[in-house]
């Protein structure tokens, strides 16, 4: 199936496009799709950061199984703010 994935912030200029297209298995989940955007933009994140996903606009878990029509994001995480 494919998955449609749409970069905000840090990680679109990391990606330089603002989407792509992500071949992925039928059941595949949110975990098989962060390995494949991660293969595919290898400068996206480092390995030991962990992307947010939000699927239907919702923060989706690891385990979250994809639909073909899915609203995929990809969500940098955002510092600042005063302490």
């Amino acid at each position: 199936m494919d998955i449609v994935v749409r970069f905000f912030a840090l990680y679109r200029e990391r990606a330089g496009c603002n989407n792509a297209t992500v071949k992925l298995p039928e059941g595949a989940t949110v975990a098989d799709l962060t390995d494949e955007v991660r293969r595919r933009f290898p400068r996206l994140a480092p390995s030991q950061v962990k992307i947010v996903v939000a699927v239907n606009a919702d923060y989706a878990e690891e385990c979250t199984v994809l639909q073909p029509n899915d609203d995929v994001c990809l969500i940098p995480p955002v510092s600042g703010g005063l302490e």
